[in-house]
């Protein structure tokens, strides 16, 4: 048992096709956590070797699907794993993402400095790492600075998936990840859901971590710089599909982060369409997942 985080987080790390950064991942998480729980959504058996090694890493369980749903899946198997376990927190982890090795004592020590109000002022719904690194610098979530007792937090409408600490029982009582969005958009339905029950999602702003976007790379756009994806057409069909159908709860909630979002969801189908390959089947992916959120 790993003295210095106790039991109280469990660490859950999404795969499809990983690469062999992934037992270096998953030996690194075991150091700092108790537990670490591997679902694998359906992988060719080309990645049999690298699943195999993940498995024989002490305090790894690695779980293998047979058909490919999306991340949803594998997330709330490792917040059912968390609640079997008695664990306070879940740690969710993208597979290209990297950890310093004082990430989980930084982040949950954080959590649990606030963790005491969930009764009071400030209820936390999950815990992102303020510093995070991807393609094209640091990713800048919008921030508001709200007054608790312990002192200002940085809260936010939405935080990605990985690296994201997230309170068990408040992400159980709101039902957990919604699997019907498949793979995009399961983080900002999750953060939709605890906002909506009353939930923070705060930043921990001094705690850093790396994180790859897909093929992702940063270009110049009107004298911005903003990242390209590099998402396949059926993908941001998806994006497309699920941000919409999660726009009218979001303007109710937050009508000020629903237009960033829709601005950055528009963003990104420019990017496809401009700067970046196979722009007509990108276009086309946008287009059908308009279409696609018209239907329900």
């Amino acid at each position: 048992m790993n003295e210095a985080v106790g039991p109280s987080v469990l660490a859950l790390v999404a795969t499809y096709l990983p690469g062999e950064n992934l037992s270096s991942l998953v030996t690194a998480l075991g150091l700092q956590v108790d537990s670490v729980v591997v679902s694998d959504d359906a992988s060719p058996c080309t990645a049999d070797p690298i699943l195999r090694d993940c498995g024989l890493v002490p305090r790894v369980t690695v779980i293998r699907h047979a058909h490919n749903v999306g991340i949803a899946r594998g997330l709330n198997e490792g917040l059912q794993a968390a609640r079997d376990a008695g664990c306070r927190w879940l740690l969710t982890c993208d597979q290209d993402s990297q950890f310093p090795a004082s990430y989980v004592a930084e982040i949950s020590t954080f959590a649990e400095s606030i963790g005491s109000l969930w009764e009071d002022s400030v209820r936390v719904g999950a815990v992102g790492a303020g510093m995070v690194i991807n393609a094209s610098g640091q990713l800048k979530y919008p921030i508001t600075q709200v007054a608790s007792p312990s002192g200002p937090l940085s809260v936010t409408e939405e935080v990605i998936a990985s690296g994201t600490l997230w309170n068990v029982e408040a992400l159980i009582g709101v039902n957990g990840f919604d699997e019907s969005l498949g793979l995009d958009a399961v983080d900002a339905a999750a953060c939709l859901r605890l906002r909506e029950a009353g939930y923070r999602i705060v930043l921990a702003p001094e705690v850093r971590m790396e994180h790859r976007l897909g093929e992702s790379r940063s270009v110049q756009l009107l004298g911005r710089t903003v990242l390209a994806t590099g998402h396949s057409g059926e993908r941001r069909a998806t994006m497309m599909r699920n941000r919409l159908r999660l726009a009218p709860a979001e303007f109710r909630q937050s009508p000020k982060h629903a237009f960033r979002t829709l601005r950055r969801v528009s963003v990104n189908a420019l990017m496809g369409a401009t700067v970046e390959g196979d722009r007509w089947e990108k276009v086309k992916g946008s287009v059908r997942g308009l279409g696609r959120s018209t239907k329900g």
